[in-house]
């Protein structure tokens, strides 16, 4: 059975990443809302996510 693609067909790939999480959300607590949005500038930025 062949693995089913991922939705809206976008993978992310954290594969050898030394970044901590510390340093893509700094150390003040933020919202669910900021941390999405700094996850996907961080994704962005390091080219992580493919089609």
């Amino acid at each position: 059975m062949a693995a089913k693609p991922a939705f809206g067909g976008y993978t992310i790939n954290f594969a050898g990443q030394s970044t901590t999480l510390e340093q893509v959300f700094g150390s003040k607590p933020i919202p669910p809302s900021e941390m999405t949005k700094k996850l996907w500038a961080h994704v962005k930025a390091k080219k992580l996510s493919s089609k």
